[in-house]
């Protein structure tokens, strides 16, 4: 089937699905198929444009939903009504039904009303408002007008009652108001100032304040034209105590708060003025008074509550952290303020668990099965808040959806441990320089057993040692300046041999046992603000290996410079980029882009990346047209799709650039349009490995490809389908690259071209 004739079938269907609809359509109703908002204001079109953005979600009730022009909702309501609708139908109604909306289910008088109540909110008063049916047969719109004129504008703002200390602190910080000169009479921008002063005088100490205390009064007598006087004072009602600060008196921590639980004989320890309460040593008062910023004798600040309270969360050993502030007394200090007491109750999880877990386990590389975990951990191991973690591994995977390349099988048993200190474990005082949390010491060491069967068994050790820290809630750390693993290729079988033999680069890369540097990264996440309507991530990493062991040998004149106690080391720089953008249309609609940059340059005795450090593309998480690992590099091609292809299409540098757009069918089913764009290269030229390094021709060596996704989203875990098709494959002749045409009916056609990929969760 051509490219035409796909657009015209899509066009038959949304076609007869429209027809389909309007026949259920009952006699004297006209279904309501949206509205169109004109706004006839002589304003800057920014200006207009933010008006109708404000104004638009005004305008209720919504129309039935469509999915590529087609009402499929409303049809699966109307199919699903009938009588005697059967299975199927009822089935589609319940999961996909929408009820219809007709227009007489609208009304456009009290939508008017709402339009020019909103607008005078904006300062654009005496608005006049009209709308118009527009009918096409049983199907019907509605036109909503609205002339209106210049808002109103701010010429000054004065406050009233400057005698009393609260307005003389206000007025302390007015420069940073957002009511400037100019300003529309906006009652959103009015609301904003006041929260804008109550969190200031909040963080001042004014604990009983809040922002309704505060009255706003406009006058517009002064001017012939379109401007206001705006004054600011305290309600007259308002009470004497919110009109002065608070100071902190006593601070009471318990550590091991449990409610209705009263401790039989707890023991108080004071450290810095801060009084520790608990029954035996639960947290050892020393360590703990470090994650309190606020002392006795300063004056109540909820924004330093706020971040002792993520400090002391940030622990771990917490099921929840409360912090509660109790008048004590009617009668002022000696200062003028108000006496208050801190209470910080800490609620601890339990110490010990263990846990067993049967997981169905899927891998970016397409490798999934079942896998057996054991885990063991023990918080506040020493009265620290120190969590200590162990896991064992048993898993048996089969790679999936490997197409004509076979798949390969895998056992992997492995025993993993962590110990993390809730703090720096380092020379020297350098909790306090850090605000949001105190970074975290990781060390962990592990072992893992992998045997590929009918290839090789590798045995792996690895140690590091490390900090962790969020800055604030956006970003994110993470710096090991000690990360070691060392790779044994315990046996190999003569097939893989074989291929190792038919690839020097790649015996090089097994061979290189020692892997000896530190890594850093960095995280930028906007995505945990789910208010966002754009929103940014973006991931760095940087890797360094091999070059303090190079560097000692060169001094040391070594004979052996590429090797350390006797095994061979790796060297190499290896970094990389992850930048994604979001947009939201709405909460569940959504645009996605994604670019992924990755290079790695070997260097010393190093001819590649280590095997376990290289890029491979294509994938349920990569380019999706491609199967797993069958996607460069470069421009290579293995003479036949085999196990060796699986381990020499892989690089030094990968580039990837994704575009995708969710949109909801229900509350479970999700789907998506995408288009993927990647390769991965080489740094050193291969001989067994024509056209994979990385050339001036990099551009036209991308692959590229586009499909169609289904997302099974309930909550706890998502089950994803990507159909995919490839639309350039790099490897062909540079004339010949780009798919042409579309033969869905031919068999051989589809098994080449129709990538079908299954993973768990999102692809980025």
């Amino acid at each position: 089937m051509g490219v035409k004739n796909s657009i015209l079938f899509l066009v038959f269907l949304v076609t007869v699905s429209s027809c389909g609809v309007k026949k259920y359509i009952p006699e004297g109703e006209s279904l309501y198929t949206g509205s169109e908002l004109v706004l006839d204001a002589d304003l800057p079109k920014r200006e207009l444009s933010t008006l109708e953005n404000d104004l638009e979600p005004l305008i209720q009730p919504d129309p039935n939903g469509k999915i590529l022009g087609v009402r499929f909702g409303l049809w699966a309501h109307y199919k699903g009504s009938k009588e005697n609708p059967g299975f199927i139908n009822r089935f589609l109604k319940k999961r996909f039904g929408e009820k219809p909306v007709y227009l007489s289910n609208v009304q456009p008088e009290r939508t008017g009303n709402i339009l020019t109540n909103r607008l005078e909110n904006k300062g654009h008063f005496f608005a006049l408002d009209k709308y118009e049916v527009l009918e096409k047969g049983k199907f019907s719109r509605i036109r909503y007008s609205l002339q209106f004129g210049e808002a109103y504008r701010l010429e000054t703002l004065e406050l009233l009652g400057d005698s009393l200390g609260i307005i003389q602190e206000i007025a302390k910080d007015l420069d940073k108001t957002i009511l400037k000169k100019g300003t529309k009479l906006d009652l959103d921008l009015m609301k904003n100032e006041r929260e804008r002063i109550d969190s200031q005088l909040k963080s001042k100490g004014y604990y009983n304040f809040n922002a309704d205390l505060l009255i706003f009064e406009a006058d517009t007598n002064h001017y012939d034209d379109r401007k206001f006087d705006l004054y600011l004072r305290l309600k007259s009602n308002t009470p004497v105590k919110s009109t002065y600060p608070y100071t902190i008196k006593n601070i009471n921590v318990f550590p091991n708060y449990a409610i209705n639980a009263d401790p039989t004989d707890p023991d108080t320890v004071t450290v810095n003025g801060i009084d520790i309460i608990q029954e035996g040593e639960v947290f050892k008062p020393h360590l703990l008074e470090q994650y309190i910023l606020f002392n006795e004798e300063t004056k109540y600040n909820p924004g330093t509550s706020r971040l002792t309270s993520n400090r002391l969360s940030s622990i771990g050993n917490f099921r929840y952290v409360n912090i509660t502030f109790d008048e004590t007394d009617t009668v002022r200090l000696e200062d003028g303020t108000y006496p208050l007491n801190a209470r910080i109750l800490l609620s601890p999880l339990s110490k010990r668990a263990l846990r067993a877990e049967i997981q169905g386990v899927t891998k970016s590389n397409s490798f999934v099965g079942p896998a057996l975990l054991l885990s063991f951990q023990n918080r506040n191991l020493f009265h620290g808040g120190e969590l200590l973690s162990l896991t064992a591994k048993f898993g048996y995977e089969q790679q999936i959806l490997a197409g004509d390349r076979e798949g390969l099988r895998s056992i992997e048993v492995g025993l993993q441990g962590s110990l993390i200190f809730p703090r720096v474990i380092f020379p020297g005082p350098v909790n306090n320089r850090f605000q949001y949390s105190i970074p975290k010491t990781k060390i962990s060491t592990g072992f893992e057993y992998q045997n590929r069967t009918d290839l090789y068994v590798l045995n792996s050790y690895n140690a590091s040692f490390g900090y962790l820290w969020n800055v604030n809630r956006f970003v994110y750390h993470e710096f090991n300046p000690i990360s070691l693993s060392v790779v044994n290729l315990a046996r190999t079988t003569p097939r893989f041999e074989e291929i190792l033999n038919s690839n020097p680069f790649l015996r090089r890369s097994f061979e290189q046992q020692f892997i000896s540097g530190m890594n850093y990264t960095f995280n930028f996440n906007q995505l945990v603000d789910t208010e966002k309507k754009n929103a940014i991530f973006f991931a760095t990493t940087v890797d360094f290996a091999g070059n303090l062991f190079r560097g000692i040998n060169t001094i040391l004149d070594s004979e052996n410079p590429g090797s350390v106690f006797g095994l061979e080391y790796a060297q190499y720089v290896k970094g990389e980029i992850d930048l994604r953008y979001y947009h939201k249309f709405t909460q569940e609609k959504v645009f996605v882009t994604r670019l992924f940059a990755g290079l790695g340059v070997p260097l010393g005795n190093s001819v590649s990346l280590p095997f376990v450090k290289q890029f491979f593309a294509g994938g349920p998480r990569s380019v999706r047209a491609f199967r797993i690992r069958s996607l460069g590099p470069g421009t290579f091609l293995p003479e036949g799709f085999g196990t060796g292809g699986f381990f020499d299409q892989a690089g030094d540098m990968r580039l990837e650039g994704n575009m995708e757009f969710r949109f909801p069918f229900n509350k479970y089913l999700k789907g998506a349009f995408f288009a993927d764009a990647g390769n991965v290269w080489l740094y050193n030229e291969n001989d067994a490995l024509p056209g994979g390094r990385i050339s001036s021709k990099w551009l036209e060596e991308l692959g590229i490809g586009a499909g169609f996704g289904l997302r099974i989203d309930i909550q706890l875990f998502v089950l994803r389908f990507d159909l995919a098709l490839p639309v350039r494959k790099p490897w062909e002749p540079e004339n010949e690259r780009w798919l042409e045409s579309f033969n869905f009916g031919d068999g051989d056609w589809r098994r080449q071209n129709l990538i079908l990929n299954f993973a768990i969760g999102y692809p980025f």
